[in-house]
């Protein structure tokens, strides 16, 4: 199976099973579930183009068991960012941008998991970047461990077994082979638009308050005049 590479070739979900194979898959899927060098990662692309090589027998193992391990190397990903939010703390915050890391990335979790609360360990498993980041605020916003568990896993069977199974279930179908480059890139701008609505709409309230400040900001101005000429 031909793909298109999505960015870099190493980044290619085809390119990195069949180099790496299944635990490639999970190293990949660990990382970008609670790592902070994690978010680049293809994750959703991956995890669908994995179940539809299961099904096509070009990745030899059950899927049952696919979809287990990969399941498994969610929470676990997860769990790994969540204790290091814990341990690091607001120290994230006060940590100066790199290659590999940005502030904003860190803010954008925030805010995220401010918003939705403990489901957000479920809704950002499916939003590439924030899924990396959301349970290290988990971590350093110190959530009940409990519920962070208890919604870890729905989050992660969610999404790991979910992705995958809807790649191994049309994988059977031939048109879905036939078009598996465009199948790919839609998945990916499927995955990142909840990014740019978020985006779009913190734009829009930016501008918002904005022009709401300047009305205000006149208004200060022209009472100090007044006061003034008093």
């Amino acid at each position: 199976m031909n793909t298109l590479a999505l960015g870099p070739s190493w980044l290619d979900p085809d390119f990195l099973i069949e180099t790496f194979g299944l635990i490639g898959v999970l190293v990949i899927v660990f990382a970008e579930s609670g790592l902070l060098i994690g978010f680049f990662l293809p994750g959703d692309s991956l995890l669908f183009t994995t179940g539809l090589l299961v099904t096509t027998g070009a990745l030899d193992t059950p899927l049952w068991l696919v979809c287990t391990l990969i399941v498994l190397a969610a929470i676990i990903g997860d769990q790994v960012g969540y204790l290091f939010g814990r341990k690091v703390g607001p120290a994230l915050f006060k940590r100066p941008d790199s290659k590999l890391f940005k502030q904003e990335n860190v803010e954008k979790a925030h805010e995220f998991f401010e918003k939705h609360g403990p489901k957000s360990l479920i809704l950002a498993r499916f939003v590439p970047i924030v899924r990396t980041f959301t349970p290290i605020i988990a971590g350093v916003s110190r959530m009940n461990y409990r519920s962070f568990i208890t919604f870890n896993i729905i989050g992660g069977v969610l999404w790991g077994a979910g992705v995958t199974l809807l790649g191994a279930s049309l994988g059977k179908i031939d048109f879905v082979h036939e078009h598996i480059e465009a199948i790919l890139i839609l998945i990916v701008l499927i995955s990142v638009v909840p990014i740019v609505i978020e985006y779009l709409r913190a734009r829009s309230q930016s501008k918002k308050a904005k022009a709401e400040e300047s009305p205000s900001a006149a208004q200060a101005q022209a009472q100090r005049g007044r006061h003034a000429k008093r």
